[in-house]
């Protein structure tokens, strides 16, 4: 298993020379069906909070280049075969900073508590914010519930129409220079 806080050590500072901010990283399963992992990089740019693609492109070329460093230096940081995800949080965003739980109070949450917390497992509603390192959620049964960060599992915005509305827009940069050519006969693709 990688050592994700080690991980994170080597990101953190490829993200920061980028002017990105870190969101998470995490290990999962590869989609790929190979039986390997993905190293997953969620980052944004803090003026837009998100990434475009050539962004996400940037910051995968610098952690891949540092962990290919340190990996000839002989330290492994991921044992066997993985890839490299690197994307924007998304509208839906995980919340994993505390300056997530401050910036996103407002809008509806679901917070999963890590295994062996004693209290109620489940919790979504508004998200209230952060005091200390307890974490305030207007739970839609429960009512105000205050719990550890530490404790939470995940927590991620839940897709509103309030939450799109709060949202800044995506980069559309580039989109008027797309020039659309005619569709060509296939009988005409079939003769070159």
């Amino acid at each position: 298993m990688a050592d994700l806080d080690r991980l994170t050590e080597v990101i953190e500072p490829e993200a920061k020379a980028l002017g990105f901010e870190l969101v998470r990283v995490k290990m999962m399963p590869s989609e790929a069906g190979d039986g390997g992992e993905a190293l997953q990089i969620m980052a944004e740019d803090p003026a837009t909070g998100q990434l475009v693609i050539e962004q996400c492109a940037a910051l995968s070329r610098r952690v891949s280049d540092r962990m290919d460093a340190l990996e000839e230096q002989g330290e492994v940081l991921i044992d066997g075969a993985y890839h490299l995800e690197v994307s924007s949080p998304g509208i839906d965003r995980p919340l994993t900073r505390a300056k997530d739980f401050a910036d996103w109070a407002g809008h509806e949450a679901k917070v999963s508590m890590a295994k062996g917390y004693d209290g109620q497992r489940n919790l979504r509603g508004i998200l209230k914010g952060i005091e200390g390192d307890a974490v305030t959620i207007e739970d839609r049964k429960a009512g105000d519930v205050t719990v550890p960060r530490d404790q939470i599992h995940s927590a991620k915005l839940v897709l509103t129409d309030e939450l799109i509305a709060a949202t800044q827009p995506l980069d559309t940069s580039g989109a008027d220079e797309i020039v659309e050519t005619p569709d060509i006969p296939d009988e005409e693709k079939a003769d070159d």
